[in-house]
């Protein structure tokens, strides 16, 4: 008998693998729900225990795998299933496998493959009472992560079995890594290196809405002419944001260790992901799926980081539909005929998009080719409903030739920036510490709202916009959000009304605050 664990999202269950040898038609049974991989264990292990000098037994073998109503999915139950088989005809004591957990696919010359998950598996190996766990070379960054467990590494069956029964284990080359299975290749990590805000030329107020996005957890959406900043500005708002602490870490780092993603150099994920999907790529890939195991989507990837849609009203309807949920909610459960899995998918959505289908539809539009009918089309592809869930909207026009030859000073490099953000976070982190929210965006509204009140005069300016259409209520509570999120950046203990009207005209930038004194209010170092 042996122990695996079968996944379920990010989550797991350990799964029990009994083996029984007997008298009979020599033939084989596997039962406990497997998939089609699983089922096919049989060839597998057969091949890799005969070139591992063992024999593979001519009799009724007989596999059960427990519980029997948790679906079996992955190649990750071959090592499992090959040591109960070797327990069973007492080629290695069954004493080494007592609570030891087993992953790793087995090549047909005995080698053992890496698998993903291990990361969500130890844990839950190690939530289930089990001190052992064995996991291939290539795998064990990832499972030493976990503090209490025995990571026991290694590379065959052959030196599994040496290690099992106590004795030395052979002396074999460093075998490469075998690969499992392939994870969706179309969700692309973006990595930004060396890049700065002084980088960005002009753009002051663009500048500002990104830091009050980073500063609470906001999301954001930069509209504007091509190449007027906007990709510019989205791949640095990254680096503004801090080091994820080590729960989030563990937390972010399981996602990524059931896509593949994980590497044994950089097991564990310290910085807030950023993904950057293309508009071509497909539901599954941004939400999440999979026709046989359900793999996380960008979305889930980009977990407690920062989701980057370039272009987006070019992505299909159906995949700005599939956002509403999780925007609202911080995760995504994916259901499919063969079973559902569960993924957080707690992201700060940034937008970026072209008013228009030429993208010159701006100002006096003197250069735009595109008809009144096609332009509302184009600004129709992102819904109503996904624009009221957007906390800052921002439209980011040319730099004129004073802006181009415009310094910014050292106060708006990316290290000032982060320097402001980070104090801001620590104060919502102060505010929240009894709570398991760490930003102003993370609270949910009837939290938000019990916590974090306006006073009267502050309050009657969202209730006055409410009131003329201009705000769903939705929008009010946003808009409260980044109010008190630009406080934190002043240093202020609470919004007054200076701090709801910059957030008003952020939400909207073109319908709100216009009068020249929220013009004076909102500008730069205000």
């Amino acid at each position: 008998m042996s122990y695996s664990v079968a996944l379920d999202g990010i989550s797991g269950r350990v799964v029990t693998v009994e083996a029984d040898i007997s008298d009979g038609i020599p033939g084989w049974s596997l039962s406990g729900l497997p998939d089609p991989v699983v089922a096919d264990a049989r060839d597998r292990c057969r091949a890799a225990m005969i070139n591992s000098g063992g024999a593979w037994p001519d009799r009724r073998i007989t596999v059960a795998m427990y519980p029997s109503d948790v679906r079996k999915v992955g190649s990750h139950y071959d090592l499992a299933i090959a040591l109960a088989l070797l327990a069973a005809k007492g080629s290695i004591p069954t004493s080494g496998l007592r609570s030891c957990a087993v992953f790793g696919g087995l090549a047909l010359d005995g080698r053992v493959r890496t698998v993903p998950g291990v990361l969500p598996a130890v844990l839950a190996a190690f939530e289930a009472g089990l001190e052992r766990v064995i996991v291939p070379e290539h795998n064990v960054a990832e499972a030493r992560l976990v503090a209490g467990v025995e990571i026991v590494a290694v590379k065959s069956l052959r030196e599994c079995m040496a290690i099992l029964a106590g004795k030395e284990p052979p002396d074999e080359p460093n075998l490469p890594p075998l690969h499992g299975e392939v994870t969706i290749d179309a969700v692309r990590p973006l990595r930004i290196d060396n890049s700065d805000l002084l980088d960005v030329r002009g753009q002051i107020m663009a500048r500002w809405c990104v830091e009050v996005a980073a500063a609470g957890g906001h999301h954001l959406f930069l509209e504007g002419p091509p190449g007027a900043g906007k990709t510019m500005l989205a791949e640095r708002l990254p680096a503004l944001l801090p080091d994820l602490s080590v729960s989030q870490s563990i937390e972010v780092s399981k996602i990524h260790s059931v896509a593949g993603l994980l590497s044994a150099d950089q097991p564990l994920v310290t910085r807030p992901p950023f993904l950057a999907p293309n508009h071509t790529d497909t539901v599954p890939s941004v939400i999440g799926g999979g026709s046989r195991v359900i793999r996380p989507g960008a979305i889930s990837l980009a977990h407690l980081g920062v989701l980057f849609m370039d272009e987006a009203p070019e992505f299909a309807p159906s995949v700005h539909d599939a956002l509403r949920q999780p925007l609202e909610s911080g995760e995504i459960s994916i259901r499919r005929a063969d079973g559902a899995a569960k993924f957080p998918a707690g992201f700060q959505l940034l937008l970026a998009a072209n008013p228009c289908p030429c993208g010159f539809g701006y100002g006096h539009g003197d250069k735009c080719t595109c008809s009144a009918s096609k332009k509302r089309l184009y600004q129709a592809r992102l819904s109503g409903p996904i624009r009221d869930r957007i906390d800052i909207v921002h439209t980011v026009l040319p730099v004129s030739r004073a802006e181009m030859h415009q310094q910014v000073g050292a106060d708006g490099s990316t290290a000032a920036v982060t320097g402001r953000v980070a104090e801001a976070r620590r104060r919502q982190w102060r505010r929240f510490s009894d709570l398991p929210w760490v930003t102003n965006a993370d609270l949910p509204g009837y939290e938000f709202r019990r916590r974090c009140p306006l006073d009267a005069g502050s309050a009657s300016l969202v209730e006055d916009a409410v009131a003329a259409g201009s705000l769903t209520q939705r929008g009010a509570d946003r808009v409260t959000r980044v109010a008190w999120t630009i406080a934190d950046l002043d240093g202020s203990d609470r919004p007054d009304a200076s701090h709801v009207v910059r957030a008003l005209y952020l939400r909207s930038d073109s319908q709100l605050g216009k009068s020249p004194a929220a013009r004076e209010l909102v500008s730069w170092g205000a």
